[in-house]
């Protein structure tokens, strides 16, 4: 049988424990935890790939190695929990082999990749994903979900084995062996999808705790190299024979160097793909940080009116009733002693047409003055404005007479804010029905500047740091692959 370039193997612990099963999800919420940012890092990573494919038709070791590491140490955790609950040795936080762990996961790495390919395997997955739906429940990876499997066949059949080990203190085996192909299908799927291969996945139920067919690569001389990625290259045995040697000749820089580019890079791939990944992140939250600052600058010194405020554009607002109560979602109201106090918003103002009452008062005493007006209050501003209107009858007096207002005009107002509860109502100056006026929001944010001068050098910060750090993956990964053809 063709051997896939994917492969997963696991083997299922002996005297299982009946009752820690109960309990594995809750033990592994901090590896929950860390795989939510690895799996952020991995779809950065893989759109940096899928731009280097389609340049080059390479996928970039490093980051190759990387996003290896996530599926490996995802695979770790759901075959520790509810994706075969396998084992009860607890899952090392570690994006490296781990040969010794029951559960493993090896791609060869692919020297060329097709450009074409890279643009259309979203489509051509899509049958594979209508299985893995059924598999997982819900139609998405569990790899995708940091290691939370969805309740689906694997979900069902794992549960199965966890009630016969809870009451008989057996794993049986057939529940197992098709629980692990029914898993072996997801990360072959994954790993296509995630641009790891071109071999496109096969419609298999491969089932057992191992792979069909012979290696991928020839064996490697079982030679243990200095640290984990050394260990893996050399040992053969430990990490699946041949495939522990191609892995972690990847992971030295060799094309194909099983145990001497283990051993000669053991700690140094780890450098390289810890610096690689954070690079990739300080780049991309440098140019957010720096874009946002320059943004923010440009409003600052070019959208201000002639009164030195930002406006919002008019928004054009109607009633039937007496009244325009304004929601929460603006800017009139702020929370006490809220950190968005009156040294950062500064002033505030709002201008309507001319003959319209503004006005801004403490929350309290405005729902008393309108307790029983019929009125409109505007729940969002945008393309559509959306209201809830209340019934009722004619305000008792006219706007202006009401003596509770922190800032009042007709046509516009401004106010310093201060901490508090605040409600805005525009009315029509005297108080008669139908209330049809834009109304514009303005605010002077004094602070803006200085959030500007803030994150433009924090952004080019990480634009510099990011950028070094890519260069010495990338440095010290031709440095080593050099060496390594010299020798």
């Amino acid at each position: 049988m063709t051997t896939y370039p994917v492969r997963v193997r696991a083997r299922l612990d002996p005297g299982l424990n009946r009752w820690l099963w109960l309990v594995k999800w809750f033990l592994a919420i901090p590896h929950y935890l860390v795989l939510s940012l690895l799996w952020a890092a991995f779809t950065v990573l893989s759109v940096v790939a899928f731009v280097a494919i389609l340049v080059t038709g390479r996928y970039p070791r490093s980051l190759f190695e990387f996003n290896l590491g996530v599926l490996r140490w995802t695979w770790r955790v759901g075959y520790y929990t509810v994706g075969a609950l396998g084992t009860d040795r607890y899952p090392p936080f570690s994006l490296g082999e781990e040969p010794d762990y029951p559960a493993t996961l090896d791609i060869a790495y692919p020297e060329r990749l097709s450009r074409g390919l890279a643009l259309v395997k979203w489509l051509l997955v899509v049958p594979h994903l209508l299985v893995v739906g059924v598999f997982l429940g819900g139609g998405g990876y569990a790899v995708s979900r940091g290691g939370e499997w969805a309740f689906g066949l694997v979900g069902l059949f794992v549960l199965i084995a966890g009630v016969a080990l809870l009451f008989t203190g057996r794993y049986p085996r057939g529940v197992f062996d098709f629980v692990l192909g029914m898993d072996r299908w997801v990360l072959r799927v994954a790993a296509y999808a995630g641009l790891m291969t071109d071999a496109y996945p096969p419609f298999r139920l491969d089932t057992g705790g191992d792979e069909p067919g012979p290696a991928f690569d020839p064996p490697a001389p079982a030679t243990r190299g200095g640290g984990a990625a050394g260990g893996a290259a050399g040992g053969g045995a430990a990490g699946g024979g041949a495939v522990g040697g191609a892995v972690g000749g990847a992971a030295g820089g060799g094309a194909g160097g099983g145990a001497a580019g283990g051993a000669a890079a053991g700690g140094g791939a780890a450098g390289r793909i810890v610096a690689a990944v954070f690079g990739v992140l300080l780049l991309v939250a440098g140019a957010g940080f720096s874009a946002t600052g320059a943004i923010t600058l440009w409003a600052h010194q070019t959208q201000r009116g002639a009164d030195g405020m930002l406006s919002t554009p008019s928004q054009p607002l109607h009633s039937n009733g007496y009244a325009l109560e304004m929601g929460a979602a603006d800017l009139h109201r702020t929370g006490t002693g809220w950190f968005l106090g009156d040294d950062w918003l500064g002033e505030v103002g709002l201008r309507a047409d001319p003959g319209t009452f503004v006005g801004i008062g403490p929350s309290d005493d405005v729902d008393r003055y309108l307790s029983t007006v019929d009125r409109d209050r505007v729940l969002s501003i945008g393309e559509r404005v959306e209201y809830n209107h209340v019934t009722g009858g004619a305000p008792v007096t006219v706007p202006s007479a009401q003596r509770f207002w922190v800032a009042s005009g007709t046509g516009s107002l401004t106010w310093q804010v201060v901490p508090g509860r605040w409600t805005a109502v525009v009315m029509n100056a005297d108080g008669t029905r139908v209330v049809d006026t834009t109304v514009a929001a303005s605010a002077s944010l004094p602070a803006l500047a200085l959030v500007a001068w803030l994150l433009i050098p924090a952004g080019v910060l990480m634009l510099v740091f990011g950028g070094v750090l890519l260069f010495f993956a990338a440095f010290r990964s031709n440095r080593t692959r050099g060496e390594k053809t010299h020798a």
